[in-house]
């Protein structure tokens, strides 16, 4: 973490020098990214940059606890559903806001993978605790599976298809604030796959069942083209 004289420095430059370490970080990999080189684009000696942070890995978790805040803020709370199509309404609302944002946020895109490896089962993991666990009361997600490993395998199949939905949608070269195009249909390859995941052998009851129109089940995928 930050040594206590980096909270001194004003808002703006505490704001820089993240910026630019996440920019390196983003770009050559958490591992990779020499600590020299960032301390040259910001500006540091090496002496005034241990003034600061401990080590490189402290400035690290410090950028990475920044991308984790943000995609916490643009997942939003759960707020529990007490019907069906309202609980997917506020999954794929959920969905699309936190695709938008890694859209609009390539580094935070880069480094997300990361962040959340470090924050532990109280956070990424507690968003789809909320979210089993009122799928399970209102019958929609199974129940004959441990909750925890169904909790970590929802949190794997969202992650990865943000990613998969952002690498497919967004061509080499497109502009990353570049709004994102309208799903084709093979989107709701993702949403089957949850389907899949959340549904008992031999009770195909519970399926969501994307459909041609905005309703129950229908994927983000489907109607904004996102994850």
């Amino acid at each position: 973490m930050p040594l206590p004289r980096f909270h001194r420095l004003p808002p703006e430059r505490r704001e820089h020098i993240l910026s630019v370490a996440q920019r390196h970080f983003a770009e050559h990999g958490p591992e990779a990214a020499s600590y020299n080189k960032i301390i040259e684009a910001v500006g540091f000696s090496k002496t005034a940059a241990y003034q600061y942070f401990d080590s490189r890995d402290d400035l690290l978790s410090a950028v990475l606890d920044g991308v984790r805040e943000r995609l916490f803020e643009a997942l939003g709370p759960w707020s529990a559903a007490d019907r069906a199509d309202a609980f997917w309404e506020r999954l794929e609302t959920g969905s699309r806001a936190l695709v938008t944002h890694l859209h609009t946020h390539p580094d935070d895109l880069a480094l997300a993978g990361a962040a959340l490896a470090r924050s532990g089962p109280e956070g990424w993991l507690q968003w789809f605790e909320a979210v089993v666990e009122n799928g399970q009361r209102l019958g929609v997600v199974r129940t004959d599976t441990d909750r925890g490993l169904l909790v970590a395998a929802t949190a794997a199949v969202f992650r990865a298809a943000d990613e998969w939905t952002l690498a497919r949608m967004r061509p080499p070269g497109t502009p990353d604030t570049a709004p994102l195009p309208s799903g084709d249909g093979a989107d709701r390859q993702v949403w089957s796959l949850l389907r899949g995941l959340w549904t008992a052998p031999g009770d195909r009851a519970r399926e969501p069942g994307p459909g041609p129109g905005p309703g129950p089940g229908r994927s983000a995928h489907d109607e904004a083209g996102t994850g």
